[in-house]
Parts: C-alpha cells; structure tokens; sequence
C-alpha cells in the first residue's frame, strides 16, 4: 500500500492545469505531438489557442489527422510542422510551402532520434490512465513516440479514459513522465472512405496470393484494408505489421487470425499503431493477444524477413512498366510517405515463401491517366526500387517482376494496365527497345484477361495444379515446356521429328485473344515461380462454329490424369460459349491423347487416312464433370 501511495502521491503533484504545463514551453522549440488517433487533442487545442508566446516552433509528427489545427495559415508565423508521413490535414500545406517532409523509411525515424540527429525538446503525448503499479500505456500510438519519450528534453501526456491499455513494449511509469494534464475529448477515430468497384476488384485479386498460414502486414490505404475483408476462408493467418485496423478485428473473431503458424512472436498480433474505431480500441484494450512494438522493431526487415510466408501489402501511386514505383508523391506533388513500405517488401522478400505485394488501381480516379506508366510523372521519387519490386496488382491481375528481365517485366506489366493504354505502352516499349520492335500487339492486350476461368485442382498424386488461360507475359515458361518434352511427344503434336520453336510456333500465343483462340496452361508452383506441365488451345472457326482442338501433357507428368483435366476444362471454355464441337488430327500412334476424346462422353467421329484420324466431336449432351473436382482458385 506504501508503494501505491508513494507514486500515487507523485503522479498527482506532477498532474497540473494545460496551460501550466504548457508555460514552459518557448519559442524555437521541436514540438513532438504522438501519431494519427494518439494525437494529444486537448493539448493541441491549448497549445494552438492559449501559448501566444511561442513564435517559430518545429512541430514534429509521423502522421497528422483530423483537424490539425496547427496547420491552419494564420498560425504559420508560429508553428512549422515536419511530418515523416503526409496525411490528408498536410498535403495543403506542403503543397503552399507552409509545412515540411522528411521521407525516410519507418524503421529508421528512432535511430535519428536515439543518436540525436532529430533533437525533441517536449514532447506532448496522449496515454491511458495509470494501472495499479503506476504505470500508463501509451495505447493506439506505439511507433516512434516510445523512443521520443525516452529522448525528449520534457514529456507532456495527457491521460485520456477513453485510451485503452495497450500490451508489450509501450508502457512507462508515472516517474518517468514530467507532467500529466487531464484530457477533455475523446481520442480520434477514423475509418477509410467505401472501396469503389475497381478497389474492390484489386482486393480480390491480392487476396488471391494470400495463403494459408501466411503472416499479413496492410499497409496505410483502402486497397490494404478491403483485401483484408476477403480472407474470411484463410486458416490460420498471423498478424505483423505497422498499423492495426478494424478488419483485423473480424477475421481474429471469426478464427482466421489466431497467429499459431506464426515463426515468431506465436500467438500474437504485432502492431505499432491503430487507425480506426471504438470497437478497434476495445479489442486492443488489455488484449494480451496483440503486443505493440515501437517500429524499429515492428519495420526492421531483419524481423520481418523471420516471419515465414510474410505478406506484405502496400499501396503505388504510379509503377512504370520496368517496375519502379513511385509511393509518396505523385509528380512534384508530395502525398503521403515512403512510411513502411520498403520495410515491408523489403523483409517479405527475405521472408521463407514471403511474398512482398504492390496493389494500385490501373488507372487515376477519372481515368484520364493510367497508373501503368511508360515512365514515372516528371517529379515523381522511386519509393521501390525496380530491384525490390515482386508482385504488381491491379484490377487486370498479377504481375511477377522479380528476377525477370525488362523485356518480361514490360510484356507483364502491360497485361495488368487498362486495356486502354496497352498499346500505347507497347509502342514505347518497342522504340525504346525494351521489347523486340516487331513484337506485335497480342489481340489479349485489348481485353480483361478472363480471371474467372482460373481454377486448382489436384492430380491422382495429390499435387496441385493450377489451370489458367495464358497470357503473352507466360512466353518464356513456355519456352521451357516446349523444350521439356521429348522427340516422341513433340512428333505426336506437331507430326514432324526434330522440332524446333520458331517464331512461327510462337505465334499462336501473340495471336491469344480469348474468343477466337483460347489457350490454357497447367502451373505447379506459386506464382513468380511457376512452371508449365501441360498446354491445350483451341482455334473457332465462326463459319462452321467448332474449334481445332490440341493439347499436350510433359513427359513426366502423363498417366497422372491431367491431360484429362486440361481436355475438360477447355471444353467446359467451348461449351459456355455455345461452340458447337471440337475438331482435331491425330496420330494413331497417339493412342493417350485418343482415349482421352473417346471417354469424353461426346459424340465423336473419326476418319482414318494414312495413320492419322481427322476427329469430329460434337458437344451433344451436358458433359457432368467437365470441370473435374476443381474448385475456385485462392491462393498460389
């Protein structure tokens, strides 16, 4: 009880009125105020309406939100703010030359505070009231305001009821604060304006290369968030990352978060700040579930890189189509910050089966622009460098990039812009020889590549297999299926020994246009690392409405049922498109490829001359498995 009263006695000499707190504080001083919905919004008031005796501060912060009074412009003679991070209250400001930014990558803000390089003479904070032992939490901003209050000449907290008490490293006791003032608001909530259409669509599209057991970090953005709200059928999913969100709260009530398969730090949510409601609070309120860690530790890549299957999910402003991307400013204009995202893609791509993601929309707001640029905004800063970059997303798919040459990053990246400006991008890919000059514009180029036709399944052998159309970007995996198989299986498809893949045999993927030719791949392994085992295509002819079969398996993986698969799930492509029938010529020496048409169950025909059978088969009833045991594809 001694002990009790002792701190007890000395947090209530040290809890004084705002404006006595504040007195001290004196013209030319580095003002630290804590992160987003931590901001210390009683003290702000004071120090904006009632401290006229402070001229030329230095306001520092890492994310500035609601009101920001201090921005305003008749207060610029007394307050200039530095933000590490450009929130929306900002971007006025810096744009009128009123306000600074200082880009510099999350995980390294402490380190120029420990050693000096950013000196804060007061600090003005928001925490929770303290516990039993005496101690406050520094609740839904964790961040850098650990390590500014350890540096700072003078620390001001306002407590705040409304602040829950948050768990890990980002407590102190009441001896280790210089003053305490009573806050009178609520602590900001926030929340992201409603994902338009296209959002949507690149959510769902990241989601897909999220995986089972995979640890997830999201991000600042409406992209990040929404992809949250299509994992509900992941299992098993860990939390690591900078900003904890009301999404996160769903998928750990609902059991898809529970952060068992984490490699570190198991059974716990890692964060370092929270954006978002009430209902986000009390989740986090003594939740001995989620830890909060300031973001040396948090964005360290090192730490990152030790969480297996790391996902890490981060927003572009514009990606030029050798991979540079641009984050944190859009032109000359700055916008937000480099904040975490080199951290992130940075430790993912160390990661064991990580996978470091950059989503955008393919195009600005009104579509007058694509975000898929031939070459960043004159202006524009790299974030990401093209070195660091991995997956691409936008509404029109995924793009690889990493190990990949800028011939293949270009053919990739064009695929995922908005069919709008595919050719525009390609002509200045060939006059800038990125790209052969005679690489002709691929009829796929001017349309939504067909998503929905992407299906797994399994072999007899249990091995997943994922079938998709292909796309032009896929020619290089097909070189090497090609010349993966054998002299027999090449004489079976192409009726000749001794062949080779000349420009003309590569011609039907340049000519893929989703309608009139339809080609599909069977793909073991995750994207970016993907190999093909199996190609079937068919080509319409509108005349007679029935399409020229052909399909063949790699060596190694016949017997396995999967020419079967791929034979299926092309003619379920046909069928859904009302093509009347196949038509093929085969080898009678290809006695696989024969059974496989006549257990079919179609109506089929065959004519045989000089060893080989022209096949007419005609879709006369409704095949019941024509797409086997697939069922719709989630992750890689």
């Amino acid at each position: 009880m001694g002990n009790a009263l002792s701190w007890n006695s000395r947090y209530e000499n040290k809890l004084i009125s705002t404006e006595a707190a504040l007195h001290n504080l004196k013209s030319g001083m580095r003002i630290f105020l804590g992160t987003a919905c931590g901001e210390p919004l009683t003290l702000v008031e004071a120090l904006v309406s009632g401290q006229r005796h402070i001229e030329d501060a230095e306001i520092f912060q890492l994310l500035p939100l609601g009101n920001a009074p201090y921005l305003e412009s008749k207060y610029s003679g007394r307050f200039r703010h530095n933000s590490f991070f450009i929130g929306p209250p900002l971007r006025g400001a810096i744009e009128e030359g009123r306000a600074d930014y200082t880009p510099i990558m999350l995980s390294d803000i402490p380190r120029l505070i420990k050693q000096g390089i950013i000196k804060i003479d007061a600090a003005l904070i928001c925490v929770s009231p303290p516990d039993s032992h005496g101690y406050v939490s520094l609740g839904v901003s964790v961040d850098i305001v650990q390590t500014v209050v350890q540096h700072a000449a003078t620390v001001i907290a306002e407590v705040n009821e409304s602040m829950p008490r948050t768990l890990g490293d980002c407590s102190f006791h009441v001896d280790q604060i210089d003053h305490f003032v009573k806050g009178e608001r609520p602590i900001l909530e926030f929340s992201f304006s409603e994902p338009t259409e296209v959002q949507l669509k690149v959510a769902e599209n990241v989601a897909r290369l999220v995986e089972d057991g995979a640890t997830i970090e999201t991000g600042i953005g409406i992209i990040p968030t929404t992809v949250l709200n299509f994992l509900h059928d992941r299992r098993d999913l860990g939390v690591h990352t900078e900003v904890m969100l009301d999404a996160i709260v769903d998928l750990v009530e609902s059991g898809v978060i529970n952060n068992r398969k984490k490699t570190i730090n198991q059974g716990r949510s890692i964060a370092s700040f929270c954006m978002g409601s009430r209902k986000l609070y009390d989740f986090v309120h003594n939740n001995p579930g989620v830890a909060f860690r300031p973001t040396d530790y948090v964005n360290d890549p090192y730490v990152i890189a030790q969480n297996d299957k790391m996902t890490g999910i981060n927003v572009a402003l514009e990606v030029d189509i050798t991979g540079q991307v641009a984050a944190d400013s859009i032109g000359y204009r700055f916008y937000s910050g480099i904040g975490g995202q080199v951290d992130f893609i940075r430790g993912a791509g160390k990661s064991k089966w990580g996978r470091p993601i950059i989503c955008l929309p393919s195009v600005t707001g009104d579509g007058s622009k694509s975000r898929i640029t031939p070459f960043l905004s004159e202006g524009a800063g790299v974030v990401t460098t093209r070195g660091d970059v991995h997956y691409v997303v936008t509404e029109y798919g995924i793009a690889y990039l990493h190990g990949k040459s800028i011939r293949e990053r270009v053919m990739s990246l064009i695929q995922i812009a908005h069919p709008k400006y595919r050719e525009e991008l390609l002509d200045f890919a060939k006059k800038h020889h990125y790209v052969d000059p005679e690489t002709p514009m691929p009829p796929s180029y001017g349309k939504v590549y067909p998503a929905e036709m992407e299906k797994r399944t399994k072999l007899i052998d249990g091995t997943d297999v994922l079938i998709r159309p292909l796309k032009p970007d896929d020619e290089e995996l097909l070189k090497q299926f090609f010349y993966s198989l054998k002299d027999q299986s090449l004489y079976y498809r192409f009726f000749t020994p001794g062949v080779r893949l000349s420009r003309e045999r590569k011609e039907p993927l340049k000519l893929l246009d989703y309608d009139l030719h339809m080609a599909i791949g069977a793909f073991v392994g995750e994207p970016g690392k993907e190999t093909i085992v199996g190609v079937g295509n068919y080509i319409l002819d509108p005349a007679t409405n029935t399409a020229d079969l052909a399909f063949i398996v790699r060596d190694d993986w016949q017997h396995k049922k999967l020419g079967t698969m791929l034979f299926n799930t092309i003619a379920g492509i046909a069928i859904s498109r009302d093509i009347r029938g196949f038509t093929a010529e085969v080898l009678a020496q290809n006695r696989p490829m024969m059974k496989i048409l006549q257990d079919s169950g179609y109506v089929i025909r065959t004519h045989l001359e000089e060893a080989v059978y022209s096949i007419s088969l005609t879709f006369e009833r409704k095949m019941e498995k024509k797409l086997g045991d697939e069922t719709p594809l989630r992750g890689a």
